[in-house]
């Protein structure tokens, strides 16, 4: 089993770690901080040095239950010390554009009772869809101008690991449309932005909102009778 670096601190950008097998053409770390992608949320990229060699990775992905690094050149034998570094600019404006889809997830729940029927992300820019029957320019402008009341708020973001049937007793944890939460897992890890928003959630994001800065609707759309879509754009 991987130790989960990014789950217990996001920040984390250099670590060491151990090559303990191969698997579907990248090896499979001991530790890593390499966020695999999920949830909406893209991987992360950077580079695993060893003693001799630096190689770029590519994709890393959970296959299986095991997180594989994919990168260029020849793999590292199994046993191999290696040092991960993660590409720290990308990483954290992913941090930055995650916590600012939960802060548009919780002011629109809060404020309107619209669950979330899809979602997704690039570094700085993210969209996410919800059950609303209307949407027209002025209920958008509403919108961006409570999502950046909630960025000044400096609101903590805190990260729990949590038993199931304890973290199953939160009302609303929830908020997709679908519960996306694979059956047989023991654990589920929440994370919540303190006074607004509170969720099962396994990606990264930064430890207070002020760190997500302006947020900018930049558009907004129909997909369907009662899905309408928001597009989210961050400053660099």
């Amino acid at each position: 089993m991987t130790e989960l670096l990014f789950q217990t601190d996001a920040y984390i950008a250099e670590f060491e770690a151990e090559v303990v097998a191969h698997a579907e053409g990248g090896v499979v770390l001991n530790r890593t901080a390499f966020y695999p992608g999920g949830g909406g949320q893209p991987c992360d990229y950077g580079a695993l040095a060893t003693a001799v060699h630096t190689h770029p990775i590519t994709a890393v992905k959970k296959i299986g239950g095991a997180v594989v690094h994919f990168m260029t050149g020849e793999l590292p034998a199994v046993g191999t010390a290696v040092t991960g570094q993660l590409d720290w600019t990308r990483r954290y404006q992913l941090m930055r554009t995650h916590t600012a889809m939960h802060i548009l997830c919780g002011v629109v729940w809060r404020d309107y009772g619209a669950q979330v029927t899809g979602g997704n992300m690039d570094p700085l820019q993210g969209r996410m869809d919800f059950e609303f029957e209307t949407m027209r320019q002025e209920l958008v402008a509403e919108i961006e101008a409570a999502i950046n009341r909630e960025v000044e708020a400096a609101r903590d973001v805190l990260v729990k690991i949590l038993p199931r049937a304890e973290a199953f007793q939160i009302p609303d944890l929830i908020r997709t449309k679908i519960n996306l939460l694979p059956e047989g897992i023991a654990e589920v890890r929440t994370v919540e932005l303190a006074g607004l928003d509170l969720q099962a959630d396994g990606g990264t994001h930064v430890a207070n909102t002020r760190e997500v800065g302006r947020m900018r609707i930049a558009d907004y759309k129909s997909k369907g009778k009662i899905n309408k879509r928001i597009y989210v754009e961050l400053d660099e």
